[in-house]
């Protein structure tokens, strides 16, 4: 993903030849079929996911949550040197997270093109972060609703503004995160393991789920109020998060062995 990154970062800055360079030693044959799956998956599924984000938020919460969970254990192991002093870093961050998440209200019913544009300069960033979902950044923003109703609905204003915010995020941070990643490897990854753990706030099992738009009103349902959902209210949450992490554990393991 960040030799990816490195290419269009390159493009986008005008550097032709350092491009051209990139482009001749880049993995075509990983990202082509991993381009062409993500532009299937959004085709296809945008509006199942649209349909389930307002009428099963707690299902669909769960689902993230399994995801999320299985993304704490993945970056973790991808930490050189894990102690207890990156530990406290991760349980830091996360605790600090988790706080500023209750500040957010929601959903944003109608996100202008400057909140799109920057939702999406954001969230290109976390597509260039080992663990971390550009989507859950869109989640945690309170653009995913907006941004999977553009792609159900054909919002090409939508969609133009979203992809402008991606391209310079992409041209700006690509070179800033690896170098990140390179000098300081396992700090760095122990504040993502925090992000993650502290996201978990906008996820079940609280009960306003992701945090969704409702159709059938005006309202946003807010993801981030501190709760409990009712016990009988659990079993299908919970099978979707054992599910969702299952599956992200055991295609970690299938692409490890394929390495």
């Amino acid at each position: 993903m960040r030799a990816g990154a490195r290419v269009a970062g390159a493009l986008l800055r005008g550097e032709w030849r350092g491009a051209r360079q990139r482009l001749r030693s880049f993995d075509w044959c990983f990202a082509v079929p991993l381009a062409a799956g993500v532009v299937i998956a959004v085709a296809t599924l945008a509006s199942v996911i649209d349909e389930l984000l307002a009428d099963e938020p707690e299902a669909m919460a769960g689902l993230f949550f399994g995801l999320v969970a299985a993304s704490v254990a993945m970056a973790w192991k991808l930490l050189d040197k894990p102690g207890a002093g990156l530990a406290v870093v991760s349980l830091a961050t996360g605790g600090l997270f988790f706080w500023l998440l209750g500040l957010q209200s929601g959903p944003v019913a109608d996100p202008t093109a400057l909140a799109l544009f920057g939702s999406g300069m954001v969230a290109v960033c976390a597509m260039l972060l080992p663990g971390i979902s550009g989507s859950f950044i869109l989640l945690m923003l309170g653009a995913y609703p907006a941004a999977i109703a553009a792609v159900d609905d054909r919002i090409w204003a939508d969609l133009l503004a979203l992809a402008a915010g991606a391209a310079l995020g992409l041209a700006l941070f690509s070179n800033v995160i690896g170098r990140v990643l390179h000098r300081w490897h396992d700090p760095a990854l122990a504040v993502m393991v925090g992000l993650l753990l502290g996201s978990l706030r906008v996820l079940w099992p609280w009960p306003a789920g992701v945090g969704v738009i409702s159709r059938h009103a005006t309202e946003a349902i807010d993801g981030t109020g501190l709760g409990w959902a009712p016990a009988s209210d659990l079993w299908l949450p919970a099978i979707l998060a054992a599910a969702a992490a299952a599956l992200v554990l055991v295609l970690s393991r299938l692409a490890r062995a394929n390495s």
